[in-house]
């Protein structure tokens, strides 16, 4: 890839789940990150696949009662942690609507990376407000072309309506990008700089400046 003179450049790939709300908070804060460093550095973002539960039941079910019978008392603590972290981010953390299988997300996130990496990072921001902050379920074919539809995605519906295309990309990413990892989001910066968590710019930044010195 042709950097501009003078810039170095960054591949991240990005291990994430669009049910993670830490996946949401790491992305808001490497987009801050990039915002700060973009005039030293281009970038290009690539999302992986990663399933927290990936027996989630596709039909969706109470996101509240799920995270209750998940977590016990910590979902309360769990909560109110998220709604803290969210408002610090200028989000309203939105414990509505239904939790389920993340996959059909997964398969449409791959098709938009067809279409082009800034649409596909678009569409990423567009799963996770509409998750997060609006009660949307990851699951409904109506939100997932909607989000698409804002993102610039072309052809979401038709895509989708067929549930083995992106099926097998999806597993083989799965395997490649999350079968070695125990939690997202996970970053890998330039193929071997590596960290994971909800991290703050200033560690975004400093992993920029530490990955664009590695050298092949």
């Amino acid at each position: 890839m042709a950097t501009n003179i003078g810039k170095k450049f960054i591949r991240i790939d990005i291990s994430s789940d669009t049910v993670c709300p830490w996946c949401f908070v790491g992305k808001r804060n490497l987009d801050k990150a990039i915002a700060l460093a973009s005039d030293q550095y281009d970038f290009e973002i690539r999302w992986h696949p990663y399933l927290l539960n990936s027996s989630a039941p596709k039909e969706g079910v109470n996101k509240k009662d799920y995270y209750r019978s998940k977590f016990g008392p910590h979902s309360e603590q769990m909560t109110s942690r998220m709604t803290e972290v969210f408002k610090g981010l200028g989000l309203e953390y939105n414990m509505s609507g239904l939790t389920g299988s993340s996959l059909d997300s997964h398969r449409l996130l791959y098709f938009a990376g067809q279409q082009g990496l800034d649409k596909q990072n678009n569409l990423a921001e567009e799963l996770f407000l509409g998750y997060f902050t609006q009660g949307r379920y990851i699951g409904d074919r109506e939100f997932l072309v909607e989000a698409a539809r804002k993102a610039g995605v072309e052809g979401a519906a038709d895509f989708l309506e067929d549930p083995n295309n992106g099926l097998k990309e999806v597993n083989e990413e799965l395997q490649q990008y999350s079968s070695n990892i125990s939690g997202v989001p996970h970053f890998v910066l330039n193929g071997k700089y590596q960290l994971s968590g909800g991290q703050p710019p200033e560690s975004f930044i400093r992993a920029f400046q530490a990955a664009s010195n590695i050298t092949a």
